[in-house]
């Protein structure tokens, strides 16, 4: 299947639309569980809809036909990230509009995503301190959006990274370390 997986992607790669479409069907649970993952981190107690942001994260992807997709683990560590700017996007978006006070929860669906303000605060937190670490190191960030983002084994973040499950092991100490730091 991850063979599967990698010749789809790179077919997609290649300017082939239906390519992205064939691989929906093989990818689709593993991406409703890395949707669990980041909103029951962004919103904890309140009922959402992953499928809502799977196919945000589809429609993002499936229009950019240009990504140099490597494999399996790379397209999982994209498409954590699409899901984390989609989040942070959210939440950007509901801290502008926080000022009017008892006002409807704002979604990017309706009635589907509902972050509180605590919520979308800490949200935009974590995005600025991981920002910041990938400017300091631009692997440490890729690293944190393998693990924690993605939900990937440090096995499969060094596959993904095309790197040692010791050099892994080491920045992810590092990123958690540092991020520990600037959000404290």
């Amino acid at each position: 299947m991850s063979d599967d997986i990698t010749q789809l992607l790179r077919s997609h790669r290649q300017g082939d639309r239906d390519a992205f479409d064939r691989l929906l069907p093989l990818v689709y649970e593993k991406l409703c569980a890395m949707a669990r993952r980041q909103l029951n981190r962004a919103s904890r107690g309140q009922t959402l809809d992953t499928g809502v942001l799977v196919q945000e994260t589809y429609f993002r992807l499936v229009e950019e036909t240009g990504v140099p997709w490597q494999d399996r683990g790379h397209f999982f560590a994209i498409c954590a990230r699409t899901m984390r700017r989609i989040l942070v996007d959210f939440a950007r978006k509901r801290q502008a509009l926080k000022r009017g006070a008892g006002e409807a929860d704002v979604t990017l669906e309706p009635d589907m995503i509902v972050l509180s303000d605590e919520q979308s605060v800490l949200l935009l937190s974590v995005d600025a301190a991981l920002t910041n670490l990938a400017a300091f190191d631009a692997r440490l960030g890729q690293v944190v959006e393998c693990r924690f983002f993605a939900g990937m084994t440090e096995e499969e973040t060094a596959q993904a990274m095309d790197s040692s499950l010791r050099s892994v092991q080491r920045d992810w100490m590092r990123a958690r370390a540092w991020l520990q730091k600037a959000l404290a």
